[in-house]
């Protein structure tokens, strides 16, 4: 198979550095792209003992500098076989308080940069007619919960995206696919002492085992959407 690349854009300690952990075993190369790439530091060096792993710096709402990584990323590393687009950015409160440029950025992180990162990530994989694009989900993809509606606004955007995209590049050979987060990733949201159920939160680890899953799918078989919720949970 050759070794392969993966692109995390929205790269983070949480569910980016799980997924950037399982691709690394997985022998993939990666490119991470991150506003302040200060932060994986410590993954980056962690990683580096494995594969190669190339942090860049680059705001994924703006079009210049994401497709200037994603020739970066190309040009060091390979046309990319695996993106992921974890970018996504909250801004909560009552509608009559909120802050229109501030919902705008909120928006524009988390649905007009899975845009841009769809739009680079293409127009490279169409060239080998190969490669799987995915996006992160959350709750707020199907559900907007009261006072988080800038959340749910970028959410439904980027599912959207994900729907036409995987209608569109499917044919051309390439996989594209929406993962619902429905839960807390405990990453983010455990806490020493936690009380409740085991597994109450989503394993990251977990979380990054089905992404790879969606990777290594036939191409027969495609999964357009999975959705993830810890198992104590109702929906």
């Amino acid at each position: 198979m050759g070794t392969e690349v993966a692109v995390i854009v929205g790269a983070g300690p949480g569910l980016s550095a799980a997924l950037a952990r399982r691709l690394a075993r997985d022998g993939f190369r990666l490119a991470l792209v991150a506003r302040n790439v200060d932060k994986l530091a410590e993954l980056v060096a962690s990683l580096s003992k494995q594969t190669t792993v190339l942090p860049l710096a680059a705001d994924a709402a703006d079009a210049g500098q994401i497709e200037d990584a994603f020739a970066r990323a190309e040009g060091a590393l390979g046309t990319p076989d695996l993106v992921v687009f974890n970018a996504a950015q909250r801004h909560r409160g009552p509608i009559e308080d909120l802050d229109p440029e501030a919902v705008l950025a909120a928006y524009r992180t988390g649905a007009f940069a899975g845009f841009l990162t769809a739009q680079a990530a293409a127009r490279r994989m169409l060239r080998r007619g190969a490669g799987t694009l995915l996006f992160t989900g959350a709750t707020a993809s199907v559900k907007a919960m009261p006072q988080s509606t800038p959340f749910a606004m970028a959410k439904f955007a980027l599912r959207g995206l994900a729907q036409g995209l995987a209608r569109e590049l499917g044919p051309r050979g390439i996989h594209v696919a929406h993962l619902i987060v429905d839960g807390g990733i405990a990453s983010s949201w455990a806490r020493p002492g936690d009380a409740g159920a085991p597994d109450r939160w989503l394993d990251p680890d977990a979380i990054a085992a089905a992404y790879l899953t969606l990777h290594r799918q036939h191409r027969s078989a495609w999964t357009a959407e999975m959705d993830l919720r810890p198992w104590v949970e109702t929906f």
